[in-house]
């Protein structure tokens, strides 16, 4: 349960740390699997020090706004041949940001190339660390990072155990039992001397809940539970509460080493119902090694949901200068606590198998065109990307053309859904589905204009009935687009009008379908900068000024989009300093910026 407001970070860190000290941070939000998941190139599962705009993480099922992680991240414990025992962290809550060592691991270099590798499932990409990469989910992102460069030096009391991680974290976009967990492969390399009695830590603070209800009573019900036979950790928000019921538990799950006999591997769960740092976690590297690590004390569940922390422990490894200690963790969600359960066992087979189980498709070229009141999706297969002739060596059955179909879906709300099937399309007397026969396009008519709707074309495979494994389907997200139909922008002034016009209040516009007024970015509920007004038939380049009746200039909004085809403005009904504005008769006057020509016109504002 994050407590801080972590934006001064970057601040600090350009304060502390020289020019010849610059690092190529970077981070991402996976949008192939259903769970929308920050990860940085520090090993953070959180935002940490990034100016991010996102205020949901690991928010499942999307478009949900229910958030799962406040922090996550691993420790590397270990001793020295100096019989140091020393701790490294990706992030922990003692010592805290207040105290100035939140984090430990850091990306080496500043080179351009280090950052966060992209990888689609079966590319082969030559990392400088890591040549010859082939992409095992279907979207991969590689990163790596260590302990010893000269941002982590810098770090107070952090004394190093000279490490390199490389990170891999797997998605996949189906099945649900893959499309609803992230896998994290790790490379744990020493550097400088060989450590002794290794062992890895995942350290999760699970903030488990509604995002847009009050922060503190969101985290303040949730509770820690530990599955051994798992061999994971959960985080599960109480049923009721402020932020209501939940669809899922967020889970850790941990593959140790596979050349490690499992009875000789010590486990430790602990867990802490604080919602303050440092919660559970000892300032001093000696005493997090001793008790967090190396314990082996599996504590019983929690009981009571007061807000909660854990942390999985695992080792022993004694580990010489160039080895490497090859692992998976897996976050693991799911309908419900059962569903978790279900796909974490899946997990286990899949394990089994290297995730090397069936794809989908290659995704569909979507080509969008938008006119008056009316969208044209066209996907005709192009060299590049063709569904159509894909082959798939993972399958059993030993198809060479599992190619099915396509699927067309819209969407009022968001990129992320809820999606309504449009269409579906697919071959002839393949003794799947409906049989329609294939098509390339799409058009969705009887649209209102200046309005944003949300459109997707899916490509679908047969099932495998040899492997017992469903049809797969393209992610819904990958291919998803922002669509605003309408027409083109005047050539000049004259046909400016307000919509809607009288402005009403006490209509909720945001109950349209879609909704003329919506919160922005990922915040669920309304708010008085959420009204809206459009001024339409604007001329590419145009000045608008709104006054009172009186003739007090209110807002003065200027309107360029050469070259976008986009003839219309929003304005908020706030005035120039923010204020909201009253009930009304507003006069307006729109400059075309070419030839200087001026409209004038009026609206009503009935609040």
């Amino acid at each position: 349960m994050r407590k801080y407001v972590l934006s001064m970070l970057v601040v600090l860190l350009v304060l502390k740390f020289s020019p010849a000290q610059k690092l190529t941070t970077d981070y991402v939000i996976t949008d192939a699997c259903q769970i929308r998941q920050l990860i940085t190139n520090q090993g953070l599962l959180w935002f940490g020090g990034y100016s991010i705009p996102i205020s949901i993480n690991a928010e499942f099922p999307p478009a949900s706004y229910e958030e799962h992680i406040g922090e996550a991240g691993i420790w590397v414990g270990a001793i020295t041949p100096q019989n140091d025992t020393l701790v490294s962290v990706t992030s922990s809550w003692n010592p805290h940001i207040s105290q100035g060592n939140a984090f430990e691991f850091w990306p080496p270099s500043d080179e351009p190339w280090d950052t966060i590798w992209v990888v689609q499932r079966g590319e082969i990409v030559d990392i400088p660390y890591l040549p010859g990469y082939k992409g095992l989910g279907d979207k991969d992102y590689v990163f790596r990072y260590n302990d010893y460069n000269p941002v982590s030096l810098k770090v107070r009391n952090h004394k190093p155990l000279y490490v390199d991680v490389i990170e891999i974290a797997h998605t996949w976009s189906a099945p649900d039992i893959l499309a609803q967990v992230i896998v994290y492969e790790y490379f744990v390399i020493p550097t400088k001397f060989e450590l002794r009695d290794t062992y890895i830590t995942q350290w999760v603070d699970p903030n488990v809940g509604l995002r847009s209800t009050d922060f503190f009573s969101m985290l303040a019900d949730d509770y820690s539970v530990y599955y051994p036979s798992h061999k994971m950790g959960l985080g599960i928000d109480a049923p009721g509460g402020p932020d209501g019921d939940t669809y899922s538990p967020v889970g850790f799950k941990i593959f140790p080493p596979d050349d490690v006999p499992a009875s000789t591997i010590n486990w430790t769960f602990i867990w802490n119902g604080s919602t303050h740092p440092p919660g559970l976690t000892p300032s001093r590297d000696a005493d997090k090694y001793s008790q967090l690590m190396k314990s082996r004390i599996i504590m019983d569940n929690q009981q009571t949901a007061t807000g909660s922390h854990f942390v999985i422990s695992f080792g022993t490894f004694d580990l010489a200068v160039g080895d490497t200690l090859h692992f998976f963790t897996a976050e693991v969600m799911g309908d419900g606590l059962e569903g978790t359960l279900s796909n974490s066992h899946s997990l286990e087979l899949l394990k089994e198998r290297d995730f090397q189980v069936p794809a989908p498709p290659p995704q569909p070229p979507l080509v969008v065109t938008t006119d008056n009141h009316k969208v044209l999706l066209s996907w005709e297969p192009t060299e590049e990307s063709n569904p159509e002739d894909y082959y798939d060596p993972n399958r059993a059955d030993g198809d060479d053309k599992p190619f099915a179909g396509y699927r067309v879906y819209k969407s009022a709300n968001s990129i992320d859904g809820p999606w309504k099937l449009l269409a579906e399309y697919d071959i002839i007397g393949d003794g799947n589905d409906n049989d329609l026969g294939l098509q390339h396009q799409y058009v969705d008519s009887g649209l209102v204009n200046n309005v944003e709707y949300f459109y997707t074309v899916t490509a679908f495979s047969k099932p495998d009935k040899v492997l017992n494994w469903p049809s797969l389907e393209t992610s819904k997200r990958l291919n998803a687009r922002t669509v605003v139909p309408g027409t083109a922008p005047p050539a000049t002034v004259g046909q400016v009008a307000v919509v809607p016009n009288p402005y009403r209040g006490d209509i909720k516009y945001r109950d349209y379908r879609p909704a003329w007024e919506k919160p922005e970015g990922t915040r669920q509920f309304w708010m008085e900068q959420d009204r809206r007004i459009q001024f339409i038939h604007l001329p590419a380049v145009c000045e608008i000024k709104i006054y009172t009746l009186a003739g007090v200039l209110v807002n003065t909004i200027y309107h360029d989009e050469t070259g976008t085809g986009k003839g219309y403005h929003d304005w908020n009904l706030t005035s120039s300093v923010g204020q909201a504005v009253a009930s009304g008769i507003y006069l307006f006057t729109v400059e075309d910026k070419i030839n200087h020509r001026v409209q004038t016109g009026k609206f009503v504002i009935i609040k």
